[in-house]
């Protein structure tokens, strides 16, 4: 029997011989389809970039059964990993959209979405987590916790997403799982242990134990496919009954049930652990620790079967909708639990929660959360009201998809023809109008300005941005009226430059990009109040609005925030205007007046004003609001914010102080520093402005060892010098100040 067929046989697949002598898999529906709640795991893998996310999951879909053979992320043959699909990706070696899968392993089914490790495509990540029941999180064995990984950490707490770690590359010179265990601990602030053990590492891994059932493990075969258990070595017996007495006390501190067992001495056996991994899971109070190396074979089939030992079914996860109220201010009047039951005994609920241009049209990630849906029927768009009939259903594998009759509560599924936005929801009762909680989406931090190489490409570039800033949230554009240019904005270089190539690869237009430009915010220093009346009266119906309020500065963790608050009492301003007030505020905030940037960590106040029965309109007081803001800008001290991120540098022990020096002269801050084997990882606070040319500088100094990543931290005010610049530079390029008027400042 050959590996494949064997791997086939032994998940319960059904493969047919095609003419050509290859084989080809028989429709996966009927295995898929009508499974109870308790069969069916969504789950995603995240990580940092570099930390084997993606031939983790090459090897899930080998083992599974799912694909014939496997490929490497930057393998020889060039063919790439099954979820890179994109050209792009295969050639950079790096995840750039997150990919949707799914499979079959010990008659359950697994949905699975790889996601992006790299930060500028941070959006990826959020949009997956948002939908998914359960999460592995990757860690890199010499790497440990790093920045991205600390990012996936607060985004799987910010969406309540239960997950194990699995410690990858055990192969590799340096690794050490104890040290990213501690990591774990220390800095992610995960209760956490190990539920396996390595029999070696680096070149000496031979397998692993498990601790709960105290037996080895060895993957056997060409690829890992046969699992050999055994007794635990002689040398490894005294280290598995200590970290099995640690997992016990770990698992004690967050489990009643244990914990009375524990405490009552009562003897533990292996079931008991394994349902307290499973209760605490859930809770999100104790993460398994699981160990392996994805690109030797190893490791792989024991965390499938702790994701669904240990994950949860979408029945035991809470899934709520809102039901929306006519006041704005009021998004979460009430809340309504969802039923995942598998049936259309109640009534359908859906997020469409990723857009992705097809070769049929717009195709439409979602997630239906209760009832089911069938080819024909028609849903509707809640936020739209636009009603539209299904023509397909699909599920997918990578850029492949399958057809399916239809999908039921817990399905991840896609569909085409959908005119929609990403986060929004789909019923097919607009009895209540629902909407489920949407997607978080980070605001820009880099711009540039970018144009057609071609001016007869201004069509396809016109087609380009539309597509993409539809698909992305993360990536805007704008036209700069003041330099007549077209600014793009995104999460970082990459982000940007990975679009303008994907704008000559897929329509055939070359464009240039400008210099990189921070995103800089504007806010107040101190609450500035404001009186403003705005009146147009010369006969016939005119305008009138008064606005009394206040504009102060938001708290720094809320500094990216725009809020609108309405204290008004009493009808001096009649409620049908205040959304009116809200637009103008928000209209206003699209630029400052000290150096063109957005406003951003203010509350605007609005506690009283003035009507005229006649001559108020919301227009009116959409223009007073504007004029209020205004006011502030002549009356208000303001200042101006800049990103800083953190900065994670690796390279030798002997170019620790030349990496020190460069930093320190990017005005950065060093927080912390590690060393391990001959090498170093450094952390520091960095503005963004500083951060430009940085790779090739650390290129040069470490002879090209060093390596960095980076992410967005949070906004700070900048330098005194910094923000002058920028204010100058501003007024030359708005013709406020010119260089005769510098000249005579200068001789002052």
């Amino acid at each position: 029997m050959t590996l494949l067929n064997k791997l086939r046989c032994l998940n319960y697949r059904q493969f047919r011989p095609t003419r050509s002598g290859t084989y080809s898999m028989s429709s996966n529906a009927k295995f898929t389809d009508h499974k109870d709640l308790s069969k069916i795991r969504n789950i995603g893998i995240s990580a940092h970039i570099d930390s084997g996310k993606t031939t983790l999951t090459e090897r899930i879909l080998f083992y599974t059964g799912r694909i014939d053979s496997m490929h490497e992320v930057k393998g020889k043959d060039n063919v790439g990993a099954t979820m890179d699909s994109m050209e792009l990706e295969r050639q950079r070696g790096i995840t750039i959209q997150s990919a949707a899968t799914y499979t079959l392993w010990k008659d359950h089914n697994i949905n699975i979405i790889d996601t992006p490790g790299h930060v500028d495509f941070t959006v990826e990540v959020e949009r997956a987590l948002r939908v998914l029941d359960g999460a592995i999180l990757v860690l890199c064995a010499v790497g440990g916790v790093q920045s991205q990984s600390l990012t996936v950490n607060r985004q799987m707490k910010r969406y309540n997403v239960p997950c194990i770690a699995f410690i990858n590359k055990l192969d590799r010179m340096g690794a050490n799982p104890y040290r990213v265990l501690s990591q774990m601990r220390s800095k992610l602030k995960h209760n956490a242990a190990l539920i396996q053990l390595p029999i070696g590492l680096e070149g000496e891994c031979k397998g692993l134990i498990d601790i709960i059932t105290q037996k080895a493990v060895y993957f056997e075969g060409n690829f890992g496919e046969d699992l050999r258990y055994d007794e635990v070595p002689q040398d490894f017996r005294a280290e598995t009954i200590e970290k099995r007495h640690e997992l016990i006390e770990h698992l004690s501190n967050a489990d009643d049930t244990l914990g009375e067992m524990y405490l009552e001495e009562k003897e533990i056996t292996e079931n008991d652990i394994k349902a307290a991994v499973r209760r605490t899971c859930l809770k999100r109070t104790f993460t398994p620790v699981m160990l392996g190396t994805a690109l030797k074979n190893k490791g792989v089939q024991p965390l499938l079967n702790a994701v669904l030992d240990y994950l949860p079914n979408p029945g035991e996860v809470e899934n709520y909708a809102y039901i929306q109220s006519e006041n704005e201010d009021d998004k979460q009047s009430n809340q309504v639990l969802l039923n995942p039951k598998r049936s259309s005994e109640y009534p359908f609920v859906s997020l469409a929660f990723k857009l992705e241009a097809g070769r049929f049209g717009q195709l439409t990630y979602m997630r239906c959360y209760q009832g089911k849906l069938k080819k024909g029927d028609s849903i509707i768009n809640c936020r739209t009201q636009r009603k539209i009939r299904i023509a397909r259903l699909v599920r997918m594998h990578s850029n492949q998809m399958e057809d399916v009759n239809e999908v039921y509560a817990g399905d991840i599924y896609a569909l085409f023809g959908v005119d929609c936005a990403s986060g929004d929801t789909f019923v097919t009762d607009l009895k209540d109008n629902i909407a489920l909680e949407s997607i978080f989406v980070p605001e820009p931090v880099v711009s540039m300005a970018i144009q057609p190489a071609n001016t007869k490409d201004r069509d396809n570039f016109s087609k380009a941005i539309a597509r993409f800033t539809k698909e992305d949230p993360t990536f805007r554009f704008e036209y700069d009226p003041d330099n007549k240019e077209t600014i793009v904005s995104g999460m970082g270089e990459l982000h940007l430059e990975i679009y303008a190539q994907r704008m000559e690869r897929e329509y055939n237009c070359p464009v240039h990009l400008g210099k990189p430009k921070v995103a800089f915010r504007e806010t107040l220093v101190a609450p500035c109040e404001f009186d403003y009346l705005h009146k147009k009266q010369s006969g016939g119906q005119g305008q009138f609005g008064r606005v009394t309020g206040v504009l102060e500065p938001l708290p720094p963790h809320k500094n990216t925030n725009l809020e609108f608050v309405d204290e008004t009492v009493g009808t001096n301003i009649p409620k049908p205007f205040v959304p009116g007030i809200r637009r103008g505020f928000i209209a206003m905030a699209e630029k400052g007046s000290l150096a063109g940037q957005k406003l951003s960590g203010l509350k605007f106040r609005l506690i009283d004003g003035a009507h005229h029965i006649v001559d108020s309109s919301e227009l009116a007081f959409f223009l007073a609001a504007q004029g209020a803001v205004k006011e502030t800008f002549e009356r208000g001290v303001w200042q101006i914010l800049e990103p800083i991120m953190t900065v994670e540098v690796n390279a030798p022990d002997e170019f620790q102080g030349a990496v020190m020096t460069q930093l320190n002269k990017r005005h950065g801050i060093i927080t912390g520093v590690e060393g391990i084997e001959g090498w170093f990882t450094l952390y520091a606070e960095v503005p963004l402005n500083e951060m430009f040319g940085y790779a090739g500088e650390l290129r040069s100094s470490t002879q090209g060892k060093g390596e960095f990543t980076m992410e967005y931290s949070r906004y700070i005010p900048c330098l005194p010098e910094v923000q002058e610049k920028l204010i100058l530079d501003y007024q030359k390029a708005t013709g406020q100040i010119t260089e005769k008027d510098l000249v005579k400042k200068k001789r002052n």
